[in-house]
């Protein structure tokens, strides 16, 4: 019998598997949602079914939406990353609705994937923790050859910052980081 979770990840994967760009022979964001669940399961195993579907859907069709599409300087980047976030949210409720989720639930999804109550509510923060692990598992080493090394401690502070005391914590006892970097992890 299929439930509405699976239902809501066969969208979700759907909808992923469309992406033009490829890593590691898969569509970018068809692996980018199966590794934001890999990373939940671990970190949250008895996570909520809403908070299991915006982990999932965290980047659903991202590609649609080209970050040069906004001016390339910090305040593009905001707008750029804002408007994301608002798509996302939009269009995983969508498939919540699909699934035969409630309001209520499709409401939660929404603040979540919009980081409303980031710090404030566990479960916006939890899934913030996951975004997080999944960026320093899968895709930190490609992203420090891109930036010049004077930008790289500024960018891991933020990344610890956005991250929960215990998320930080299991980081440091998880990744093997230099010093340099270990120390945002311990200071926030």
């Amino acid at each position: 019998m299929t439930t509405r979770l699976d239902h809501a990840f066969t969208a979700i994967d759907a909808a992923n598997a469309k992406d033009p760009n490829q890593e590691d022979g898969h569509p970018a964001n068809l692996l980018y949602g199966q590794r934001m669940t890999a990373e939940q399961q671990r970190l949250f195993p008895d996570a909520s079914e809403v908070l299991r579907i915006a982990c999932r859907g965290q980047h659903i069709e991202r590609w649609t939406l080209p970050r040069d599409s906004y001016p390339m300087d910090r305040a593009g980047y905001l707008q750029w990353r804002s408007e994301q976030g608002r798509r996302h949210a939009d269009r995983i409720a969508g498939i919540m609705e699909e699934a035969g989720y409630d309001g209520e639930d499709i409401d939660r999804a929404r603040k979540m994937l919009t980081k409303q109550g980031l710090k404030r509510d566990p479960e916006v923060q939890a899934l913030e923790d996951v975004i997080c692990f999944t960026f320093i598992r899968w895709y930190l080493g490609d992203f420090m050859a891109e930036q010049p090394d004077e930008k790289m401690p500024r960018i891991i502070e933020k990344t610890a910052r956005k991250m929960s005391a215990d998320g930080r914590a299991k980081a440091l006892a998880e990744f093997q980081m230099p010093e340099a970097f270990a120390q945002y992890f311990r200071e926030n």
